[in-house]
């Protein structure tokens, strides 16, 4: 567990600019245009559309995207009622999860009023400002009150996530922990303890889950809460027992199969744990301190299945599993409620996940290989990037169905697809490499097959159909390897390259190496040693047309593997070199970068072919090259050094090429800024263009560069390294590569060989 000071929070929300979230304006401002657009004169004209059409609102402006956290400051995280104002950083933490988990606008709203009446009149004067409203740190019982008559006065989504967030995620997880302990919801015996606005929430939804009235008991602070007792709100008075011999924790709890605690710190002893039934599922919900410790729960007998609301434990219950997904999909059909229909959608949906394969960002964030639906995994983490999908998706339709959505979704794929690119986990570019791959699988050799990452990264390229995979190794090392990280390695070939039965494989690759290389001094003894290595074996595979491309590059320094792939693929007979360039997908667009691994100190030769590899690679991925040739200076105001090797090769391009849109040498600025370019230098081929391909002088500036946009913009994508030149699809990764950065990268190997063999079917 993470320690966190006071010292360490305050620096947080003190340092640079205060607070954790802020405004930024979605439209161009710089020009006058621009401003009288944003507002006056231009701003009458959709305020005249939203006067003649309310529901233009979603629109003309960011209602549907917006939603107010809204709090009174009566129940604030474990602080208890300390005020408005000292709730804010609370209101302000939620909006950003909205932000960063559903990229969901906030308002943070803090109202200085304790008086329900009160404070919902003020709510619902600003409510049309927003496309929803999330409820926040508000006591009971004033916010079942205020809930219900927000709901019913309002045409917007309300919902107080203290009570539904928490009743939605421990629903999910009550479901999927009662199917690892194979046992009935209608017949389980259910021990609530805590009876505020999250535990009434939470049983109300076990209920239309399924689970009796009558299997249930809830404690409140002065025990078993019965029928007999005076003054019960209406909200206690549904789950009063009439068992009157049953009257504290210790005797309510003897032979249940749940509990939830949504109350106070170790209220619950191993000893009561020990009482309860067979396969016990105990949901400590109290945070920071659950009512039992997660060390002790599972110490006091093997079999219970262990839920808190801690991170640093197995099954988070979580709220940020469900609010922003719940709202998101509210939003995306302009609903006008979030109804139980939506709140049970969201449960299965939410449940429904944790029973599919994770992820490998998933594994990566916690550290591990092996989660899969059971004991310690049977809700999903917080980071797992399919929640805004599936969850949305349900959410949204769900209110269609129910009918209290303005809008209809009629393209749930394409839905989902705009969901994984408005946070930056999918590109438009990256879909299309996917879907054409899948559309000629090719075979693909994996050099390093016993590489968990090159694993892993083989197993999902033939999942989503985009290649054949073959894995070079030991098979008995790479299915013991494949056990221990939960892949299934069927219908995919592994080649061990030492085993005898390979021997004759390795003389005929051999042979060709050799007569090959033959005016390089190579014998046939010297290619047969060499074939003993998995980039001479592999490349040799695509050689002979035992396979169609080649992913190397985990474990190998790429000056063994670029020489390795100059003596057995060799060099393209128009081109003097080969180079690399990686994809940088960007929110202000798609970028080409060349060359970031080969072509250490190019001189002008290399340069000019470097930039034709790139005009073609462009070309490739369906894009019009416009290429700017990078130095330190422009266009011959330095005369020397690496200026006038670029200066040379764009004069040599430019006579060659007289319609591709190249220039230089030019500084980074100009070349992305197309009025600072075109205001200076008029004469540019590039006049009223945007560059997207970059050609830089070296090789330290080129992967210097792609490397600083990667760590400046964590939400930048990379696809690379990209091989351009050789004469058959052998392409490299970064020894940091991830499974995703792999499957990218073999996605581009699959279409290169099959672009590769139509070309030569066509000769």
């Amino acid at each position: 567990m993470v320690k966190i000071t006071k010292e360490a929070a305050l620096e947080y929300h003190q340092n640079g600019r205060p607070g954790k979230i802020e405004v930024k304006p979605t439209k161009p401002f710089h020009t006058q245009t621009d401003l009288s657009l944003a507002y006056s004169p231009g701003v009458a004209f959709p305020c005249l559309e939203i006067q003649n059409n309310p529901d233009d609102a979603y629109k003309y402006t960011d209602k549907g995207n917006l939603v107010a956290v809204i709090s009174n400051g009566t129940a604030v995280l474990g602080l208890g009622d300390i005020g408005a104002l000292s709730g804010k950083p609370v209101m302000e933490g939620k909006g950003l999860l909205f932000k960063i988990y559903g990229g969901i606008d906030v308002f943070d709203i803090e109202v200085d009023e304790k008086d329900p009446e009160k404070f919902c009149e003020a709510v619902e004067r600003i409510a049309p400002s927003f496309g929803g409203i999330n409820l926040e740190d508000i006591k009971a019982p004033e916010c079942f009150y205020i809930e219900e008559r927000l709901k019913k006065n309002l045409d917007i989504p309300v919902m107080h996530d203290d009570q539904h967030g928490t009743a939605i995620i421990s629903a999910a997880g009550l479901k999927n922990a009662l199917e690892v302990a194979g046992k009935d919801i209608a017949k389980v015996k259910i021990v609530v303890n805590g009876a505020g606005a999250a535990a009434i929430s939470c049983t109300k939804l076990y209920v239309a889950l399924g689970a009796r009235r009558e299997n249930i008991v809830m404690l409140d602070s002065k025990g078993v809460i019965t029928t007999d007792r005076e003054k019960l709100t209406p909200q206690k008075a549904l789950f009063a027992t009439e068992r009157r011999d049953v009257h504290t924790l210790e005797e309510a709890i003897k032979g249940a199969d749940v509990f939830v605690g949504l109350s106070k710190g170790n209220v619950l002893t191993q000893d009561m744990i020990r009482s309860m039934a067979k396969s016990p599922i105990v949901f400590a919900l109290a945070n920071p301190v659950p009512e039992i410790s997660y060390e002790d729960a599972m110490a006091s007998r093997p079999d219970v299945l262990m839920s808190t609301g801690r991170s640093d434990y197995p099954n988070q219950i979580n709220n940020v599993i469900g609010f922003p997904y719940i709202f998101r999909g509210a939003l995306d059909v302009h609903a006008r409620a979030i109804n139980e229909e939506m709140k049970m959608a969201a449960v299965h949906a939410i449940a429904d996940l944790a029973k599919q394969p994770v992820p490998d960002v998933v594994n990566e964030v916690y550290h591990v290989n092996e989660l899969e639906f059971g004991p310690d995994y049977f809700i999903p983490k917080p980071v797992d990037p399919r929640l805004i999908t599936d969850v949305s998706a349900a959410v949204a339709k769900a209110a269609i169905e129910s009918g209290v959505a303005r809008l209809e979704i009629k393209d749930w794929d394409a839905y989902k697809d705009h969901l994984r690119q408005m946070l930056g986990q999918e590109t438009k570019l990256t879909r299309n490499l996917h879907a054409t791959a899948a559309l000629h699988p090719q075979r693909v050799v994996f050099a390093e097959g016993g590489h968990p990452t090159m694993m892993k990264a083989a197993v999902q390229a033939r999942q989503e159909g985009i290649c054949q995979p073959i894995l070079l190794g030991n098979p008995d090392r790479l299915n013991r390897l494949a056990n221990r990280l939960k892949l299934d390695l069927a219908n995919i070939e592994i080649v061990d390259m030492r085993a005898d039965k390979e021997q004759g494989r390795r003389a005929t690759y051999a042979k060709h190496l050799a007569e090959k290389r033959a005016r390089q001094g190579y014998t046939f003894e010297e290619a047969y040693d060499k074939m003993y290595e998995r980039n001479y074996f592999g490349m040799s595979m695509v050689e002979q047309g035992d396979a169609d491309a080649f992913i190397t590059g985990l474990y190998t320094k790429y000056s063994n593997t670029i020489k390795v792939a100059k003596e057995v693929i060799g060099i393209r007979p128009e081109y003097n070199t080969f180079a690399t360039m990686h994809i940088l997908n960007t929110k202000k667009g798609t970028y080409f970068i060349a060359d970031t691994l080969i072509n250490r100190h190019p001189d002008q030769n290399v340069l000019y072919d470097i930039a034709k590899l790139s005009a073609n690679a462009v070309k490739f991925f369906n894009v019009e090259p416009v290429i700017a040739m990078i130095s330190y200076s422009n266009f011959g105001t330095d005369d020397v050094g690496s200026p006038q090797k670029v200066h040379a090769a764009v004069e040599q391009l430019q006579k060659d090429f007289p319609n591709l849109k190249v220039d230089g040498e030019m500084q980074v600025n100009f070349a992305l800024n197309k009025e600072l370019r075109d205001d200076k230098y008029p004469f540019t081929r590039l006049k009223g263009k945007d560059v997207n391909t970059l050609v830089f002088p070296n090789m330290s500036s080129a992967n210097g560069s792609y490397k600083l946009l990667q760590a400046l913009d964590p939400d930048a994508e990379i696809i690379g390294p990209i091989q351009m030149g050789l004469n058959k699809p052998i392409h490299f990764t970064d020894f940091e590569s991830s499974v995703r950065d792999i499957v990218n990268v073999t996605a581009v190997a699959v279409i290169d060989a099959y672009v590769q063999k139509i070309i030569n079917k066509n000769k």
